[in-house]
């Protein structure tokens, strides 16, 4: 994909302070992080999301998050992280090239993730419920 911002990252054409990399990996940092060390890792092979993505890339993608993850966590001296996907835009996927967020998490740092709410009803939990299993049968 020649207009990819990460796929120009991937060949060079755009600078990154690379995290790691190997044949299939590229991980690096966010330019506009949420706390120090935030880090992205992407598959260098392109696709947009989770959906178009095929399952030996995702493997690849999940067991080279784990290790960064636990080398971030030990070397910045974390309580915890969070780990995000965005998937298309209204979901806040600013670069359409599928990414992992790494986002160090510190006691009381202020970041909240999302508002939650409950079902209004049992009806409206079981309508929901029951369109999803529809699609994974």
């Amino acid at each position: 994909m020649s207009e990819c911002t990460f796929c120009k990252i991937v060949n060079g054409e755009i600078p990154s302070y690379k995290v790691y990399e190997d044949r299939y990996i590229l991980a690096f940092l966010d330019r506009n992080p949420v706390h120090e060390g935030h880090t992205l890792v992407i598959p260098k092979k392109h696709s947009e999301t989770i959906l178009d993505t095929d399952d030996e890339t995702l493997r690849k993608l999940v067991v080279a998050t784990r290790k960064i993850s636990k080398a971030i966590y030990k070397s910045l001296k974390l309580k915890g992280f969070n780990i995000g996907i965005n998937q298309f835009k209204v979901a806040g996927q600013a670069v359409p090239h599928l990414h992992i967020h790494i986002m160090p998490r510190h006691e009381n740092d202020g970041l909240r993730l999302w508002p939650s709410r409950e079902y209004e009803s049992e009806l409206e939990k079981m309508k929901v419920l029951e369109k999803i299993r529809k699609l994974l049968k």
